[in-house]
């Protein structure tokens, strides 16, 4: 009996880990007004809901109310159920710089699976890209066509999001404080936000799921030896 249950529990697990999750409401990041440029050393807050966010590192600029963000196809999709508002803001960048400058975004609480939507990043026939850490894993949730310069979807591009006037929305997979990139191709210009989705929906990260199962089947194997 202990053994039918045991294995009954890893199978409900491993079929929950095969149900694609489902599209959460995002609480995207309202910049504040308050914010200071500088290609190396800007900085930007604002909040999602209950937790505040704060930005570090190139701001070339912080525009209220452009782009659109839309049309919201383009910026929703997958796990992601709303595009950002255009008056939450984007922050400007250009990229490019010398040093490699690195932006991070700072949660005040642990998120799990928090969201980014990126617009016109790069141009027809040059390409830009966030080139995250190996520690920062992503999905593309959706991409395609801006109202303003239309464009294609965003691609990954192995710990990077590239681009050619490409646009959409990416989801990092696991439970952050930080998040931190690099832009290392100039353009003008592209730029970005941060949201939170609903974290009372948040699915078990995939390694954690993995390791629950491992362990419910290990649970399992020493049961059966001692029988």
């Amino acid at each position: 009996m202990k053994k039918l249950l045991v294995t009954g529990l890893v199978l409900l697990m491993c079929g929950a880990a095969a149900i694609p999750a489902s599209a959460d409401n995002v609480t995207w990041t309202q910049w504040s007004s308050t914010f200071s440029t500088g290609a190396t050393a800007g900085s930007a807050s604002g909040s999602a809901g209950a937790i505040s966010v704060a930005y570090s590192g190139e701001v070339e600029n912080l525009f209220f109310n452009y782009p659109s963000w839309g049309p919201a196809g383009t910026f929703d999709g997958g796990t992601v159920s709303n595009a950002p508002p255009a008056a939450g803001g984007i922050i400007q960048l250009f990229g490019g710089q010398a040093n490699g400058t690195i932006d991070t975004i700072t949660f005040s609480q642990a998120v799990t699976n928090p969201v980014m939507a990126i617009w016109s990043l790069g141009q027809g026939g040059d390409t830009a890209e966030f080139l995250f850490g190996s520690s920062e894993p992503f999905t593309i949730e959706s991409g395609g066509p801006s109202n303003e310069y239309t464009g294609v979807s965003i691609t990954d591009c192995t710990n990077a999001v590239c681009g050619a006037e490409g646009n959409g929305t990416i989801q990092f997979n696991g439970t952050f404080t930080s998040i931190s990139w690099t832009n290392p191709y100039y353009e003008n210009w592209y730029g970005f936000t941060v949201g939170v989705p609903d974290q009372s929906t948040a699915v078990p990260e995939p390694a954690s799921l993995a390791l629950l199962v491992s362990g419910l089947a290990g649970m399992g194997l020493l049961r059966r030896r001692r029988s």
